[in-house]
């Protein structure tokens, strides 16, 4: 089995306009354009194959890489991905491939089709081999396709390819969804260069906490683990995705939060952007202390905790225009760990 391609490119062919010149000066000097196939869309799941497009400031072909990956698993949606257990049984562990791949990263900023999905898979992936991926920054295409108003019918990256003319080969193959994606964000870049649109860049963190429900059964591979609320559904990929619906906060709620004030039990708690500790494990936490996890922000939310309270995500620029307080991840564990009893439940 052919386990690592790594060839130099030409440009891409197909008529595109031109670079603008003179080029914006603030642009990232490179990208790494990313795709991950994985085991399922849940939090324990995990890589089976991974790819990575390097491409100059311009968004130049340097070089491709390409992996599959064991992940010590059932490998999941194989009528999505096309890789069997067998296949991947002599592929290499991830830890085997992460020095190869975060050389690929380094000094660049990541690039994939929703991005936090492919930046939360590998920073885990990262995380259990004991290491962090070298990324400060990703984008993601499709907020870069929504900035731009692209007439498209939807956000699939089978419209965004179509869009561009970028004909895709093996749909759900790392390889080739890299390359339709690479293809397809040089001509987005250069739209965007030409308008001097700051690219919607977001800073990436690496994973210091997360829960590994998984157990190894005695000789065998680990079990996949049972979402802690809800149960899976969907369809397609969604089969394999855990229901995140939380059992009602059963305490009022009693406004936000004061500054140098305390948590109160019943105050709603909403989590923007990436996190030291994993998300899902914070909101585990925050349901677990008597907190509301809110999915958005409005003038009712208590408090916003972030650590990147200078961001464009919808979040953030909402508790700004409601005035809802916004504080950081460490300062959250801090009053996480003094809650006060909701005073009409306790008395």
């Amino acid at each position: 089995m052919t386990m690592l391609d790594n060839r130099t490119e030409p440009p891409f062919a197909g008529g595109h306009a031109p670079a603008p010149d003179p080029w914006p000066a603030d642009y990232p000097e490179g990208y790494a354009v990313v795709d991950v196939e994985t085991t399922g869309l849940g939090r324990d799941d995990r890589i089976v194959s991974a790819a990575v497009y390097r491409l100059d400031a311009r968004g130049d072909v340097q070089d491709h890489w390409y992996s599959p990956v064991n992940p010590e698993r059932d490998p999941g949606p194989v009528w999505i991905h096309g890789l069997t257990g067998a296949m991947l049984a002599d592929a290499p562990l991830f830890p085997e491939i992460s020095a190869a791949l975060a050389e690929r990263l380094a000094g660049r900023v990541l690039v994939a089709h929703n991005a936090v999905f492919d930046w939360s898979m590998l920073a885990r992936e990262f995380a259990r081999a004991g290491t962090a991926a070298p990324v400060d920054h990703r984008l993601c295409t499709i907020v870069l396709a929504k900035e731009l108003r692209l007439p498209l019918a939807n956000h699939k990256l089978e419209s965004l390819a179509a869009h561009y003319g970028v004909v895709q080969r093996r749909a759900h193959h790392a390889l080739d969804d890299a390359r339709v994606l690479a293809e397809a964000f040089r001509p987005s870049l250069h739209l965007a260069a030409a308008a001097g649109l700051p690219l919607p860049l977001h800073t990436c963190r690496p994973l210091t906490e997360w829960p590994e429900a998984a157990v190894r059964p005695a000789g065998g591979a680990p079990a996949v683990p049972a979402p802690r609320y809800g149960r899976i559904h969907g369809s397609g990929y969604g089969n394999w995705r855990p229901a995140r619906k939380r059992p009602a906060c059963p305490y009022p709620n009693p406004g936000r939060l004061e500054p140098g004030g305390p948590l109160v039990q019943g105050m709603r708690v909403a989590f923007s952007g990436d996190t030291g500790v994993d998300r899902e494990l914070l909101e585990d936490r925050a349901t677990d202390a008597g907190l509301h996890v809110a999915s958005s922000v409005s003038r009712l939310t208590s408090l916003l905790v972030t650590n990147d309270p200078d961001s464009s995500t919808t979040k953030v620029v909402r508790a700004r225009q409601v005035g809802t307080p916004v504080i950081d991840e460490r300062r959250f564990a801090e009053l996480l760990e003094a809650v006060v009893p909701a005073a009409d439940v306790h008395g």
